[in-house]
């Protein structure tokens, strides 16, 4: 990648874009409109004199609040026109969040600096009890376009703050992502290069654009000059079947999702139905932001082979918000690769030992590549800092062009332990092996039992599929409490039929982990916390047994 790819700026590259592919657009499925590009660059340079006028500041952070709808993507590309940053906002997924969201956004704006934020006018309902509870002024996007007097728009350098992206909060409360427009456009280089994305692809996402994988992935497309499909989280959610057929429909040959997505597709089409969506066209399955199941992979591409899609076409990948996106890819054309370690050497002395996939205690790892282009990465140790050698597992570290600065809302504790001697602590642990990465869990989510430590990955795998537990639905962290493993489970059972279940998990656990310190808690389904990508959120779950909103462990 050349520093030409990074340099600019994204209402710059929009422009661009908007002369050689006017009539190139975003179509939004679930709420049947489209947006060409030259359209979106004339409403976003007529929004962003409006915030001018308005009197939004040079490299201020101004909230988005939308949904998957064009006026999230004009509201972006305004406020970056406007010299200021765009900070999209995370949505309520639930009831149980939108109790909790305008304590959760008052903090984010209070911390982040905030003064106004852009509210889509399909929110305008659930915006209108935040009015007293947020110190911010709410903007409605209409309005953006009714002052059409002419205003000279601030000029605006690769180095000034562009995005504020605010992470999905899986081991902490959200921080704010400060990327430049230098950052933005060096990870979409990245992602360019590394799919070799050209205009024979369609891009097509339903994660919601304030994640991370769901904005970038959009903007590489838009970025690109190519069609972009947008779908709501909802819509996914709802009926994956019908998400899978409007996407074979439009022909979309790039799209992202966490691996719990291709497990709501599996879930959602039989083995004799899943042949009726030409899927031959599909050609990068992008599967990132949670660990990668090894079932679930094999189990997709087996599953869908007759549809046309090809094992080649999944495509893991390690990422996170604090470096625009991509970290690795795998190579193009090359079908999923898992190397099966030795769980006990793995989490208790840190050393992934390859063995037969059939030995006892074996545990599949994906390969998720090498770093894209522009980016460099270190496995060290963590208590040294001294790198290690091939296949002993600790901390990654990252720098590169997309690479944040820092946050934007983190406390100083948390700003002064990002980097070391100029590399980005991704948290992240992970190992590699003839120069690819593998990665084997969060730092933050290592559990301690009377000295030896455990993952909380193998722990939920060695239970989640136990009749009983909704959906495969649990998680396991350090008990608030005793020395001993703590794991919830969302179940409908009560009574005896809830011992059982605790017997179960109890006795896998045993087996599996030769570990007998283990308290079930059992919570009613859709309880465990999650981000908006799917990532279970391990230290917010622990805290409903601090809370007591978990039942006490079953005997």
């Amino acid at each position: 990648m050349n520093s030409s790819e990074s340099d600019g700026t994204l209402p710059g590259r929009l422009a661009g874009i908007a002369a050689r592919h006017p009539e190139v657009s975003a179509t939004f499925w679930s709420t049947r409109q489209s947006l060409s590009y030259a359209d979106l660059y004339a409403r976003a340079a007529d929004a962003a004199g409006t915030l001018v006028r308005h009197g939004v500041r040079r490299g201020e952070p101004v909230g988005i609040l939308s949904p998957n709808a064009p006026e999230f993507l004009i509201g972006l590309f305004a406020v970056t026109a406007a010299g200021a940053a765009a900070a999209p906002l995370p949505l309520p997924s639930g009831a149980q969040q939108l109790r909790s969201y305008p304590q959760r956004l008052a903090a984010i704006a209070a911390a982040a600096g905030m003064r106004s934020v852009l509210v889509s006018p399909r929110l305008a309902g659930a915006v209108a009890p935040l009015a007293g509870a947020v110190d911010v002024e709410f903007i409605d996007t209409t309005t953006l376009f009714e002052d059409r007097e002419p205003v000279t728009l601030p000029t605006v350098d690769p180095g000034d703050p562009a995005i504020v992206q605010f992470t999905s909060g899986s081991t902490a409360a959200p921080k704010g992502v400060l990327l430049t427009h230098r950052n933005a456009l060096a990870g979409l280089a990245a992602i360019r290069t590394g799919i070799a994305l050209d205009h024979t692809d369609q891009g097509g996402f339903w994660l919601p654009l304030f994640h991370d994988m769901g904005l970038f992935g959009t903007l590489s497309a838009i970025l690109r000059g190519i069609p972009a499909h947008l779908w709501s989280p909802t819509a996914f959610v709802k009926d994956p079947a019908r998400w899978l057929r409007e996407f074979a429909e439009a022909r979309v040959s790039i799209t992202a999702m966490p691996n719990f997505g291709y497990q709501a597709l599996l879930d959602a089409v039989p083995p004799e139905r899943a042949a009726d969506c030409d899927l031959s066209h599909w050609r990068i399955a992008f599967n990132g932001a949670e660990p990668i199941s090894q079932p679930v992979v094999h189990e997709f591409c087996r599953r869908f082979g007759p549809a046309g899609f090809t094992p080649s076409a999944m495509f893991g990948v390690y990422g996170m918000a604090e470096a625009t996106l991509a970290v690795t890819f795998p190579p193009l054309h090359r079908e999923p690769h898992f190397e099966w370690v030795d769980r006990e050497p793995l989490s208790r002395s840190g050393r992934a030992a390859a063995v037969p996939p059939e030995s006892p205690g074996a545990r599949p790892v994906a390969g998720v590549g090498r770093p894209v282009a522009g980016m460099r990465l270190r496995i060290v140790d963590l208590g040294s800092g001294q790198d290690l050698a091939d296949g002993e597992v600790g901390e990654i570290l990252l720098r590169g062009d997309a690479v944040t600065g820092g946050y934007l809302t983190a406390d100083p504790d948390t700003a002064a332990g990002l980097f070391t001697d100029g590399w980005l602590r991704t948290g992240d642990l992970g190992y590699r092996r003839d120069g690819e990465l593998f990665i084997t869990g969060r730092h933050k989510e290592m559990i301690t039992v009377r000295g030896v430590n455990h993952y909380a990955l193998d722990v939920e795998a060695a239970v989640a599929d136990l009749v009983g537990i909704y959906r495969g639905r649990c998680t396991a962290v350090a008990d608030p409490e005793i020395d001993a493993m703590a794991v919830i489970v969302e179940t409908d059972r009560t009574g005896s039929a809830a011992d059982a279940l605790a017997d179960a998990v109890r006795a896998r656990i045993a087996g599996e982990l030769g570990l007998a310190d283990v308290r079930v808690y059992p919570v009613p389904p859709r309880t465990i916390p999650r981000t908006s990508s799917g990532k279970l959120q391990r230290l917010a779950a622990r805290e409903l047994i601090t809370e007591g909103s978990a039942a006490q462990p079953l005997s």
